[in-house]
């Protein structure tokens, strides 16, 4: 620790268990225990993750492998080594908590990491996210370390970053920088960033995308943003979970990077999601952001009065249904999943690889209230590989892993909706989950082999016509539409956005991505 600047820290809590963490962390007022035994914080004025605060150190050994632009932006090292002198003069005379973990279930490329915060209930939730070290505890050595100080502000002009909250990363000290936020998202994604930075420099695709697997052994997996559906949709009874979120695809099949779930809750339904209320209720869980009755202290899950971005973290060990060993074989089926704010995007269309790719690097979806700091309501966005914050290499980088694996492996490709059907929101209604579920299976068990197929007008999706258990006209999208002509005029709309944003793909996708661009 001396290293990080922490010489100073009263008392390092080293890989402190569960049930001792709680005890800090009640002490200490971090939150209060639910009436099922969860932990409760409220993470203030962030409830979401801070974009626009993270940073790259510009160092020789990175700096031509990152994309640098608005999602990655840089930062001088001196100023980085400035604000870590800074931060341990923070933490002196405090109490520290250090996790040692893994990022990476296949052993073959798991990052060994160490998550230093102020909070107790912090490194819960790297216990909970993260995969434990109890089998090689003695022999760990960390290779990046992740320190957390949640309640140290930097002082951006003299500091450099863009507001009092800061992520940066240093490739060259292997080392993480938080700071102004108690979000614990943030060391997620952090830990995350890092592994799509090394993965595809091992040949190993990095992607935000959740995958199950059936009787059968075939391995699906879903690429969505948060909101979209990923965990909902891949915690299925029927089909063991690899994982919810963030997985590599390796040469030998896929694998996950976390041992747990952070799970949206808002309007969270037992009767509908079974395994997700049964893992948010048990002690363990940490509940973010979630209102609670301050008698019973049982969980208010339909409100936002916090934020729409209530979330739950568990472990995998939580859901009764999950692949030993959270790894499996070759995807046989890709889902990518959308929320299209327009509502005119069909349900569900059958891609081909060309168009697998051009919406692997579209990466159309909708941000929703609460998800990223500053976003209201809900709007139409783009983000490349359905993951942009988080990417650090050019997209096209991740696009050709893609497609070198879906044409090799022969993946059957799908676009979802789990959007709005009938116009957008506050006139159309949201996809109904029962169908969305439907119409997943349907694709997964490849009961759709031999639909008919009819080609929509606007973006060219090849788009069934019956869905077992489905009915015909939700597969519609004009159709579900009180007026056709507003309809039209909302998918030329949405046409004309998919047009201008991938512009900016024209000189580096390949011929055959470029082929099936739509065109307003």
């Amino acid at each position: 620790m001396t290293a990080l600047g922490l010489a100073g820290a009263a008392r390092i809590h080293r890989n402190l268990s569960v049930p001792a963490l709680y005890e800090h962390a009640v002490r200490r007022g971090e939150g209060i225990i639910g009436l099922d035994g969860q932990f409760i914080v409220t993470t203030g004025k962030h409830t979401g993750r801070s974009p626009n605060d993270k940073f790259f150190v510009r160092e020789p050994g990175s700096e031509h492998h990152i994309d640098w632009g608005t999602t990655n932006k840089p930062i001088d090292a001196a100023r980085f080594d400035a604000l870590l002198d800074r931060v341990g003069g923070y933490f002196a005379g405090k109490d520290v908590y250090s996790l040692d973990c893994y990022v990476g279930a296949d052993p073959r490329y798991r990052l060994p990491v160490r998550v230093v915060s102020e909070f107790a209930w912090h490194s819960i939730f790297a216990r909970d996210l993260l995969i434990d070290t109890a089998d090689d505890a003695e022999s760990f050595a960390p290779e990046f370390t992740v320190l957390d100080a949640a309640m140290f502000d930097a002082e951006p002009a003299r500091d450099g970053t863009n507001s009092s909250t800061f992520v940066l990363i240093n490739f060259a000290r292997k080392l993480v920088l938080i700071g102004g936020t108690q979000y614990a998202g943030d060391i997620k994604k952090s830990v995350f960033t890092l592994m799509n930075y090394l993965m595809p420099l091992r040949d190993v695709l990095s992607m935000h995308c959740s995958a199950n697997v059936g009787q059968t052994g075939d391995v699906a997996i879903f690429f969505g943003l948060s909101g979209t559906g990923k965990t909902t949709l891949s915690a299925d009874p029927k089909r063991p979970l690899v994982g919810d979120d963030e997985h590599g695809w390796s040469g030998d099949g896929v694998f996950n990077f976390e041992g747990g779930c952070y799970a949206k809750v808002i309007k969270l339904r037992q009767e509908q999601e079974p395994e997700i209320w049964a893992a948010s209720h048990r002690f363990g869980t940490i509940i973010e952001n979630v209102v609670i009755d301050p008698i019973t202290r049982k969980l208010d899950l339909d409100s936002a009065a916090l934020t729409e971005n209530t979330r739950a973290a568990y472990p995998l060990g939580a859901i009764p249904n999950v692949v030993e060993g959270s790894a499996a074989g070759h995807p046989n089926t890709i889902v990518m999943l959308t929320a299209d704010a327009f509502g005119v995007l069909p349900p569900i269309s059958r891609l081909s690889v060309p168009q697998a790719m051009y919406h692997f690097l579209s990466g159309y979806t909708a941000k929703t209230a609460g998800t990223e700091k500053g976003v209201a309501g809900t709007v139409a966005t783009f983000s490349t590989c359905f993951g942009a914050p988080f990417m650090v290499h050019h997209p096209t980088v991740y696009a050709k892993l893609l497609g070198e694996r879906i044409a090799k492996h022969e993946v059957s490709c799908w676009l979802v909706n789990t959007g709005w059907i009938g116009g957008p929101p506050g006139v159309g209604n949201r996809m109904t989950l029962a169908y969305t579920r439907a119409m997943v299976n349907a694709a997964i068990e490849g009961r759709l082999g031999d639909a008919d197929f009819v080609t929509e007008p606007f973006f060219g999706l090849s788009v069934p016509t019956s869905v077992p258990d489905v009915p015909s006209s939700v597969l519609d999208p004009r159709g579900a539409w009180a007026d056709g002509a507003a309809y039209d005029a909302a998918a030329k709309k949405l046409a004309g956005l998919f047009f201008e944003n991938f512009k900016r793909f024209a000189d580096q996708a390949s011929p055959d991505v470029l082929a099936v661009q739509i065109k307003p």
